[in-house]
């Protein structure tokens, strides 16, 4: 192994590396929010929302992401009649798929920051002439956040991880150019640089999410 070779192999899987780290982006950006308008859906009085929000969650959850994945890419183009209209865009349908896959997760990690609010909380709102808007805005929403900011960082760390998950759909990620790289030099070293890489994303990552919660400690 030489630092001629590594340097040769960098910039593909850099330039790979910016594919993972876009995805990144727009799920998280994405599904964030979403994930907590589902658990709004799930906590709502609107008996047939929040049933269609609990089978959404339980679909996402309980089955693998990679199927996901395959099914938006490969399967809804097979659907009779409407399957023309359903072809999409590999990197496009990866992005929707990690959506609708991570929004599931992040509602249900904001389901248990609900919870873990105190009933007194309400209460004390109610008594103090909060609206319903200030209530939620003020006071549950950002203790709410505080409590689920951990898990949120946890899934995050794993949504870079599960990245690599671009390549079973032929998008050209990270991984995808480490194991050209492999296959064509026969050599476990792009590999190793590859997890080099995916750990320094997974180590900023992290790092802010620390940033984040030490702020949210301080306030």
């Amino acid at each position: 192994m030489s630092f001629d070779y590594i340097l040769t192999i960098l910039k593909p899987m850099l330039e790979g590396a910016q594919m993972t780290i876009l995805l990144f982006l727009i799920a998280i950006v994405v599904s964030i929010p979403l994930g907590f308008l589902l658990t709004l859906a799930v906590k709502s009085r609107l008996k047939p929302l929040s049933w269609l929000a609990q089978v959404f969650i339980y679909v996402m959850r309980g089955t693998p992401l990679l199927l996901q994945l395959l099914v938006i890419c490969f399967g809804l183009p097979m659907i009779p009649g409407i399957g023309e209209y359903l072809v999409l865009d590999r990197f496009v349908a990866a992005c929707i798929g990690f959506i609708l896959n991570y929004s599931a997760y992040f509602a249900e990690i904001f389901r248990g920051g609900l919870l873990a609010i105190d009933k007194g909380q309400y209460e004390a709102a109610q008594v103090l002439g909060f609206s319903k808007w200030q209530m939620m805005t003020r006071i549950i929403m950002p203790q709410m956040f505080r409590i689920a900011l951990p898990a949120v960082a946890n899934e995050s760390v794993t949504l870079v991880k599960d990245t690599a998950l671009l390549y079973a759909v032929a998008v050209p990620e990270l991984l995808h150019f480490a194991e050209t790289a492999v296959n064509r030099d026969f050599t476990i070293v792009p590999f190793m640089v590859a997890g080099v890489i995916y750990l320094l994303m997974t180590l900023v990552l992290t790092y802010v999410f620390k940033l984040i919660e030490r702020r949210f400690t301080f306030e």
